[in-house]
Protein backbone atom coordinates (compact mmCIF):
# COMPACT_ATOMS: atom_id res chain seq x y z
CA UNK A 1 0.00 0.00 0.00
CA UNK A 2 1.23 3.50 -0.91
CA UNK A 3 -0.13 6.72 0.60
CA UNK A 4 0.26 10.42 -0.12
CA UNK A 5 -0.57 13.66 1.65
CA UNK A 6 -1.95 16.58 -0.31
CA UNK A 7 -3.88 19.83 -0.10
CA UNK A 8 -7.53 19.86 -1.09
CA UNK A 9 -8.93 22.51 -3.44
CA UNK A 10 -9.81 24.60 -0.35
CA UNK A 11 -6.25 24.27 1.01
CA UNK A 12 -6.89 21.69 3.73
CA UNK A 13 -4.56 18.73 4.35
CA UNK A 14 -5.82 15.34 3.20
CA UNK A 15 -4.62 11.75 3.10
CA UNK A 16 -4.91 9.58 0.01
CA UNK A 17 -4.28 6.02 -1.10
CA UNK A 18 -2.59 5.51 -4.47
CA UNK A 19 -4.84 3.33 -6.62
CA UNK A 20 -3.05 3.82 -9.93
CA UNK A 21 -0.68 6.16 -11.75
CA UNK A 22 -3.52 8.64 -12.13
CA UNK A 23 -6.04 7.95 -9.35
CA UNK A 24 -5.96 8.74 -5.63
CA UNK A 25 -8.57 7.45 -3.19
CA UNK A 26 -9.30 9.89 -0.37
CA UNK A 27 -8.97 8.48 3.16
CA UNK A 28 -11.67 10.01 5.36
CA UNK A 29 -11.88 11.10 9.02
CA UNK A 30 -8.14 11.77 9.40
CA UNK A 31 -6.38 14.48 7.42
CA UNK A 32 -2.78 13.39 7.94
CA UNK A 33 -0.69 10.24 8.20
CA UNK A 34 0.43 11.34 11.66
CA UNK A 35 -3.20 11.38 12.83
CA UNK A 36 -3.80 8.01 11.18
CA UNK A 37 -0.76 6.54 12.94
CA UNK A 38 -1.90 7.95 16.30
CA UNK A 39 -5.30 6.34 15.82
CA UNK A 40 -3.73 3.02 14.80
CA UNK A 41 -1.66 3.05 17.99
CA UNK A 42 -4.69 3.91 20.13
CA UNK A 43 -6.77 1.14 18.54
CA UNK A 44 -3.90 -1.41 18.34
CA UNK A 45 -4.54 -1.97 14.65
CA UNK A 46 -2.43 -2.03 11.51
CA UNK A 47 -2.20 1.08 9.32
CA UNK A 48 -3.32 -0.85 6.25
CA UNK A 49 -6.43 -2.13 8.04
CA UNK A 50 -7.31 1.37 9.21
CA UNK A 51 -6.90 2.77 5.70
CA UNK A 52 -9.28 0.10 4.38
CA UNK A 53 -11.82 1.08 7.04
CA UNK A 54 -11.58 4.82 6.39
CA UNK A 55 -11.30 4.75 2.58
CA UNK A 56 -14.03 6.77 0.85
CA UNK A 57 -15.57 6.72 -2.62
CA UNK A 58 -14.00 10.09 -3.42
CA UNK A 59 -11.26 10.12 -6.03
CA UNK A 60 -8.82 12.86 -7.04
CA UNK A 61 -6.60 13.15 -10.10
CA UNK A 62 -2.92 12.55 -9.33
CA UNK A 63 -1.65 14.62 -12.26
CA UNK A 64 -3.77 17.56 -11.18
CA UNK A 65 -2.36 17.43 -7.65
CA UNK A 66 1.19 17.46 -9.00
CA UNK A 67 0.58 20.11 -11.66
CA UNK A 68 -1.08 22.43 -9.12
CA UNK A 69 1.73 21.75 -6.60
CA UNK A 70 -0.70 20.44 -4.00
CA UNK A 71 1.42 17.43 -3.05
CA UNK A 72 2.86 17.44 0.48
CA UNK A 73 5.61 15.39 2.06
CA UNK A 74 3.96 12.01 2.80
CA UNK A 75 4.73 12.24 6.52
CA UNK A 76 5.07 15.18 8.91
CA UNK A 77 4.42 16.23 12.49
CA UNK A 78 1.76 18.90 13.18
CA UNK A 79 4.50 20.84 14.98
CA UNK A 80 7.61 20.86 12.71
CA UNK A 81 9.87 21.28 15.75
CA UNK A 82 8.90 17.75 16.82
CA UNK A 83 10.03 16.10 13.58
CA UNK A 84 13.70 15.05 13.67
CA UNK A 85 15.38 14.77 10.27
CA UNK A 86 18.55 12.68 10.49
CA UNK A 87 20.56 10.18 8.51
CA UNK A 88 23.40 7.72 8.24
CA UNK A 89 26.31 7.53 5.84
CA UNK A 90 28.82 4.93 4.61
CA UNK A 91 26.03 2.34 4.69
CA UNK A 92 25.89 1.21 1.04
CA UNK A 93 28.18 -1.19 -0.76
CA UNK A 94 27.58 0.54 -4.08
CA UNK A 95 28.11 -1.09 -7.44
CA UNK A 96 30.41 -4.06 -8.02
CA UNK A 97 32.95 -1.68 -9.58
CA UNK A 98 32.85 0.58 -6.52
CA UNK A 99 33.32 -2.39 -4.22
CA UNK A 100 36.24 -3.66 -6.28
CA UNK A 101 37.75 -0.18 -6.14
CA UNK A 102 37.35 -0.09 -2.37
CA UNK A 103 39.08 -3.43 -2.02
CA UNK A 104 41.87 -2.42 -4.35
CA UNK A 105 42.51 0.71 -2.31
CA UNK A 106 42.45 -1.03 1.04
CA UNK A 107 43.99 -4.45 0.43
CA UNK A 108 47.42 -4.76 1.91
CA UNK A 109 47.23 -1.42 3.72
CA UNK A 110 47.76 -1.16 7.44
CA UNK A 111 44.80 0.22 9.37
CA UNK A 112 46.87 3.25 10.34
CA UNK A 113 47.05 4.21 6.64
CA UNK A 114 43.26 4.21 6.12
CA UNK A 115 41.10 7.30 6.37
CA UNK A 116 38.53 7.48 9.14
CA UNK A 117 35.80 7.12 6.49
CA UNK A 118 37.33 3.93 5.12
CA UNK A 119 37.76 2.52 8.62
CA UNK A 120 34.09 3.16 9.36
CA UNK A 121 33.06 1.64 6.04
CA UNK A 122 35.06 -1.49 6.81
CA UNK A 123 33.53 -1.72 10.27
CA UNK A 124 30.10 -1.67 8.68
CA UNK A 125 31.01 -4.35 6.14
CA UNK A 126 32.38 -6.56 8.91
CA UNK A 127 29.80 -5.89 11.62
CA UNK A 128 26.81 -3.98 10.27
CA UNK A 129 24.56 -7.04 10.00
CA UNK A 130 25.18 -8.97 13.22
CA UNK A 131 21.91 -10.94 13.28
CA UNK A 132 20.59 -12.92 16.22
CA UNK A 133 19.36 -9.83 18.04
CA UNK A 134 22.91 -8.63 18.59
CA UNK A 135 24.10 -5.01 18.31
CA UNK A 136 26.31 -4.32 15.31
CA UNK A 137 28.83 -1.66 14.36
CA UNK A 138 27.79 1.97 14.73
CA UNK A 139 27.18 3.78 11.44
CA UNK A 140 28.12 7.34 10.65
CA UNK A 141 25.22 9.53 11.87
CA UNK A 142 24.24 13.12 11.12
CA UNK A 143 21.54 15.67 11.93
CA UNK A 144 19.85 17.61 9.11
CA UNK A 145 17.25 19.63 10.98
CA UNK A 146 13.61 19.55 11.97
CA UNK A 147 10.40 19.46 9.96
CA UNK A 148 10.88 23.04 8.77
CA UNK A 149 13.59 21.92 6.32
CA UNK A 150 11.49 19.31 4.50
CA UNK A 151 10.43 20.65 1.08
CA UNK A 152 7.25 19.25 -0.44
CA UNK A 153 7.52 17.33 -3.72
CA UNK A 154 7.69 19.83 -6.56
CA UNK A 155 8.81 22.68 -4.30
CA UNK A 156 12.28 24.22 -4.52
CA UNK A 157 15.18 23.05 -2.42
CA UNK A 158 16.56 26.32 -1.06
CA UNK A 159 20.34 26.27 -1.06
CA UNK A 160 21.68 28.96 1.31
CA UNK A 161 23.37 31.99 -0.22
CA UNK A 162 26.67 30.95 1.42
CA UNK A 163 26.51 27.37 0.10
CA UNK A 164 29.33 26.15 -2.12
CA UNK A 165 27.44 23.30 -3.77
CA UNK A 166 23.85 22.14 -4.20
CA UNK A 167 23.99 18.39 -4.68
CA UNK A 168 21.39 15.64 -4.64
CA UNK A 169 21.62 12.39 -2.69
CA UNK A 170 19.05 9.79 -3.82
CA UNK A 171 18.08 7.70 -0.81
CA UNK A 172 15.40 5.72 0.96
CA UNK A 173 14.14 7.32 4.15
CA UNK A 174 12.32 5.63 7.01
CA UNK A 175 9.41 7.41 8.72
CA UNK A 176 8.73 6.80 12.42
CA UNK A 177 6.44 7.88 15.24
CA UNK A 178 6.90 7.45 19.01
CA UNK A 179 3.91 6.28 21.03
CA UNK A 180 2.85 7.75 24.38
CA UNK A 181 5.50 5.67 26.17
CA UNK A 182 8.27 6.73 23.80
CA UNK A 183 8.40 3.43 21.91
CA UNK A 184 9.29 4.09 18.25
CA UNK A 185 7.16 2.56 15.50
CA UNK A 186 8.13 2.46 11.85
CA UNK A 187 5.38 3.71 9.56
CA UNK A 188 6.96 3.12 6.18
CA UNK A 189 9.52 4.13 3.58
CA UNK A 190 9.76 7.00 1.11
CA UNK A 191 12.07 8.14 -1.65
CA UNK A 192 14.28 10.94 -0.43
CA UNK A 193 16.64 13.61 -1.70
CA UNK A 194 19.10 14.21 1.11
CA UNK A 195 20.32 17.46 -0.44
CA UNK A 196 23.86 18.34 0.73
CA UNK A 197 26.83 20.66 0.14
CA UNK A 198 29.59 18.33 -1.02
CA UNK A 199 32.15 21.06 -1.67
CA UNK A 200 31.93 22.17 1.95
CA UNK A 201 32.34 18.57 3.08
CA UNK A 202 35.32 18.06 0.76
CA UNK A 203 37.19 21.01 2.31
CA UNK A 204 37.48 19.14 5.58
CA UNK A 205 35.55 16.10 6.78
CA UNK A 206 34.97 17.85 10.10
CA UNK A 207 32.70 20.19 8.13
CA UNK A 208 30.32 17.32 7.38
CA UNK A 209 27.90 18.62 10.03
CA UNK A 210 27.73 21.98 8.24
CA UNK A 211 27.30 20.38 4.83
CA UNK A 212 24.22 18.47 6.03
CA UNK A 213 22.35 21.51 7.41
CA UNK A 214 20.43 21.90 4.18
CA UNK A 215 16.84 21.29 3.10
CA UNK A 216 15.69 17.90 1.85
CA UNK A 217 12.65 16.32 0.29
CA UNK A 218 10.80 13.02 0.64
CA UNK A 219 7.94 11.39 -1.21
CA UNK A 220 5.67 11.96 -2.87
CA UNK A 221 4.53 8.50 -1.76
CA UNK A 222 5.19 6.44 1.34
CA UNK A 223 5.36 2.66 1.08
CA UNK A 224 3.55 0.95 3.96
CA UNK A 225 5.06 -2.45 4.66
CA UNK A 226 8.49 -4.02 4.33
CA UNK A 227 11.31 -2.47 2.33
CA UNK A 228 12.26 -4.71 -0.61
CA UNK A 229 15.68 -6.30 -0.14
CA UNK A 230 16.67 -4.89 -3.51
CA UNK A 231 15.64 -1.35 -4.49
CA UNK A 232 16.57 -0.22 -7.99
CA UNK A 233 16.23 3.46 -8.72
CA UNK A 234 17.19 6.21 -11.11
CA UNK A 235 18.60 9.64 -10.30
CA UNK A 236 18.73 12.40 -12.90
CA UNK A 237 19.24 16.13 -13.28
CA UNK A 238 17.18 18.10 -15.79
CA UNK A 239 18.34 21.52 -17.03
CA UNK A 240 16.13 23.58 -19.34
CA UNK A 241 14.12 20.48 -20.17
CA UNK A 242 17.18 18.36 -21.03
CA UNK A 243 18.66 15.54 -18.94
CA UNK A 244 22.28 16.54 -18.23
CA UNK A 245 23.12 13.64 -15.91
CA UNK A 246 21.51 10.29 -15.18
CA UNK A 247 22.58 7.27 -13.19
CA UNK A 248 20.97 4.25 -11.53
CA UNK A 249 21.20 3.79 -7.77
CA UNK A 250 20.76 0.75 -5.57
CA UNK A 251 19.40 0.47 -2.05
CA UNK A 252 17.72 -2.10 0.17
CA UNK A 253 19.55 -4.41 2.56
CA UNK A 254 21.02 -6.50 -0.28
CA UNK A 255 23.05 -3.46 -1.28
CA UNK A 256 23.85 -2.20 2.21
CA UNK A 257 26.60 -2.98 4.70
CA UNK A 258 24.18 -2.40 7.61
CA UNK A 259 20.82 -3.96 8.34
CA UNK A 260 17.88 -1.64 8.88
CA UNK A 261 17.52 -3.06 12.38
CA UNK A 262 21.09 -2.02 13.16
CA UNK A 263 20.60 1.50 11.78
CA UNK A 264 17.37 1.86 13.75
CA UNK A 265 18.99 0.60 16.96
CA UNK A 266 21.82 3.12 16.79
CA UNK A 267 19.40 5.99 16.21
CA UNK A 268 16.74 5.15 18.76
CA UNK A 269 19.15 4.01 21.47
CA UNK A 270 19.25 7.68 22.53
CA UNK A 271 16.49 8.76 24.90
CA UNK A 272 16.39 12.11 23.09
CA UNK A 273 14.87 10.30 20.11
CA UNK A 274 12.32 8.40 22.20
CA UNK A 275 10.24 11.34 23.39
CA UNK A 276 6.49 10.56 23.31
CA UNK A 277 4.70 11.87 20.24
CA UNK A 278 7.82 12.88 18.33
CA UNK A 279 8.26 11.87 14.69
CA UNK A 280 11.39 11.00 12.69
CA UNK A 281 12.49 10.94 9.07
CA UNK A 282 15.75 9.01 8.88
CA UNK A 283 17.79 8.76 5.68
CA UNK A 284 19.60 5.45 5.17
CA UNK A 285 22.43 6.61 2.87
CA UNK A 286 23.41 6.34 -0.78
CA UNK A 287 26.26 5.36 -3.10
CA UNK A 288 25.34 7.53 -6.12
CA UNK A 289 26.13 11.26 -6.47
CA UNK A 290 26.31 13.52 -9.52
CA UNK A 291 29.02 15.46 -7.65
CA UNK A 292 31.26 12.38 -7.83
CA UNK A 293 30.98 12.61 -11.64
CA UNK A 294 32.03 16.27 -11.69
CA UNK A 295 28.55 17.75 -12.22
CA UNK A 296 28.14 21.41 -11.22
CA UNK A 297 24.46 22.11 -10.51
CA UNK A 298 22.80 25.48 -11.08
CA UNK A 299 19.78 27.34 -9.84
CA UNK A 300 16.76 26.09 -11.76
CA UNK A 301 18.08 22.55 -12.28
CA UNK A 302 15.51 19.91 -11.38
CA UNK A 303 16.38 16.75 -9.45
CA UNK A 304 14.32 13.69 -10.28
CA UNK A 305 14.53 10.52 -8.18
CA UNK A 306 12.50 7.39 -8.89
CA UNK A 307 12.56 3.74 -7.90
CA UNK A 308 10.59 0.60 -8.62
CA UNK A 309 7.80 0.06 -6.11
CA UNK A 310 7.71 3.69 -4.90
CA UNK A 311 5.31 5.13 -7.46
CA UNK A 312 5.65 8.64 -8.80
CA UNK A 313 9.09 10.24 -9.01
CA UNK A 314 10.28 12.84 -6.51
CA UNK A 315 11.05 16.11 -8.32
CA UNK A 316 12.50 19.31 -6.86
CA UNK A 317 14.15 22.33 -8.50
CA UNK A 318 17.11 24.19 -6.99
CA UNK A 319 16.73 27.74 -5.75
CA UNK A 320 19.20 30.03 -3.98
CA UNK A 321 17.86 31.44 -0.71
CA UNK A 322 18.14 35.06 0.32
CA UNK A 323 20.66 35.84 3.12
CA UNK A 324 19.27 34.85 6.50
CA UNK A 325 19.76 38.26 8.11
CA UNK A 326 22.20 40.45 10.00
CA UNK A 327 24.40 39.76 13.02
CA UNK A 328 23.18 38.61 16.41
CA UNK A 329 21.72 41.36 18.61
CA UNK A 330 22.41 41.72 22.32
CA UNK A 331 19.56 42.11 24.83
Amino acid sequence: MRLIQFLTSDNKPALGRVLSESEIQVVGTVGTLYALAQRALAESTQLTELVEQLATDERVDYDQLENEQRLLAPFAHPDPAHLFVTGTGLTHLGSADTRANMHAKTSGKAESELTDSMKMFQQGVQGGKPGGGRVGAQPEWFYKGNGSIVAAPGKALQSPDFGLDAGEEPEIAGCYINDEKGQPWRIGFALGNEFSDHKTERQNYLLLAHSKLRPCSVGPEILIGDLPAEVRGQSRIVRNGEVIWEKPFLSGESNMSHSLANLEHHHFKYSLFRQPGDAHVHFYGTATLSFADGIETREGDVFEISAEGFGRALRNPIAIAEPAGGPVNVL
